[in-house]
């Protein structure tokens, strides 16, 4: 195994050497560096086990602020590298500074040779242990957004008289929000919307259990209200204290020109007409996952050519701009109102670009949109 790695950084040749020899005898290969920017050359992710810097480069300079701005600029470049601080001006402001801008630990001039070798050790040891544990995290989270996007579906399935398209996009790599499509004939077909409550892996764990649940109670003979039913009762056994999920179940029938649905407490999708009048697919029984014996009732609204029915989760209506104003449902309508001549994608697509004007670029929390465009 190679020696740790250890950058020392200091703008006095004499202290650069004295440290490379105590650090070399203490079994720690040292880089030198006697400037800021030498240092910020010579960091990048893993390049390094730590660094050692002293917190003044210009001469006569004994404020520190060089080195606290370093430490800011390191840490863009390699957030997980520690870094341990030295100077011969020090003070305990100084030091809590330095301290809150990322440094791990202090150490001032003179330092005592003992002291100095064992705080590197264990600041080295202490940084290869949670650079171990981001890895691990970091691959659990991939095998982890992997495993959750083969459950989605891959591909939807068609249907006559209509095109059907989703977007979804989690916030952190892995989220709560759900969706299927399941085709029960060249005409009908069974669309599932839901949002776990919380993020991270506890609400894709649930996710996984609700997609199951869906999958095995929304048959062809099933009506909306019986799948929601069966649903909550699954879950109410199995869910966390404190946790619920909303949930859409409708059923497209495009030669029957109706719509069908259960809502249990989710954001009422839009169905928007081609004269540009929209209805909602409105509540009709609570969250799944509270009361197990609650009953679920079911309502129908007719379609019509050119309709355009939009189901989605609250993290698109919910979307933050940086003046900390929601997007919200009318600015929602709107948009979908503009763009309801197109497809089920370009509608997609469209609400997207709205959404990162709105919020600058980025979401706040998962957010899925599950699209239907009638002919």
């Amino acid at each position: 195994m190679e020696p740790p790695r250890i950058l020392v950084a200091d703008d006095q040749s004499d202290i650069l050497q004295a440290l490379r020899l105590l650090l070399g005898e203490a079994g720690f290969d040292t880089d030198l560096a006697n400037s800021a920017a030498a240092v910020v050359d010579r960091v990048a992710p893993a390049s390094h086990d730590l660094l050692l810097m002293d917190l003044n480069y210009s001469r006569d300079t004994t404020s520190g602020r060089e080195g606290l701005d370093l430490i800011e600029r390191v840490r863009l470049r390699d957030p997980g590298l520690p870094i341990v601080v030295m100077t011969g001006w020090g003070s305990i402001d100084t030091a809590v500074e330095a301290m809150r801008r990322g440094a791990r630990s202090f150490v001032q001039k003179p330092w005592e040779d003992a002291t100095l070798v064992s705080i590197v050790q264990r600041e080295i040891s202490e940084g290869r242990a949670h650079r171990r544990a981001d890895a691990e995290h970091t691959r659990e989270l991939e095998e982890a957004q992997l495993i959750q996007r083969t459950l989605l579906p891959d591909a939807l399935p068609t249907l006559s008289g209509c095109d059907i398209a989703v977007q979804w996009t989690p916030a952190s790599g892995i989220g709560g929000d759900c969706y299927d499509v399941l085709r029960f004939s060249d005409a009908r077909a069974g669309l599932a919307i839901a949002d776990v409550i919380g993020k991270g892996l506890p609400a894709a764990l649930l996710m996984s259990n609700l997609q199951a649940a869906v999958r095995a109670f929304a048959t062809d003979a099933a009506s909306p209200d019986q799948v929601c039913g069966r649903v909550n009762r699954l879950l109410c056994k199995n869910i966390a204290s404190g946790k619920f999920v909303t949930f859409c179940y409708a059923i497209v029938d495009t030669e029957s020109a109706s719509v069908t649905y259960a809502n249990a407490g989710h954001n009422p999708p839009i169905l928007m007409h081609a004269d540009g009048a929209a209805e909602r697919l409105m509540p009709t029984g609570l969250v799944l996952g509270v009361a197990p014996d609650w009953q679920y009732t079911t309502g129908t609204l007719a379609l019509r050519s050119g309709d355009r029915l939009v189901c989605f989760t609250d993290g698109v209506s919910e979307a933050i701009s940086p003046g900390e104003e929601e997007f919200g449902d009318a600015r929602l309508i709107d948009a979908v109102r503009v763009a309801r001549t197109g497809s089920a994608a370009d509608l997609n697509g469209h609400i997207s670009r709205a959404l990162r004007d709105w919020t600058g670029g980025g979401l706040q929390d998962d957010a899925t949109m599950l699209t239907v465009a009638l002919d």
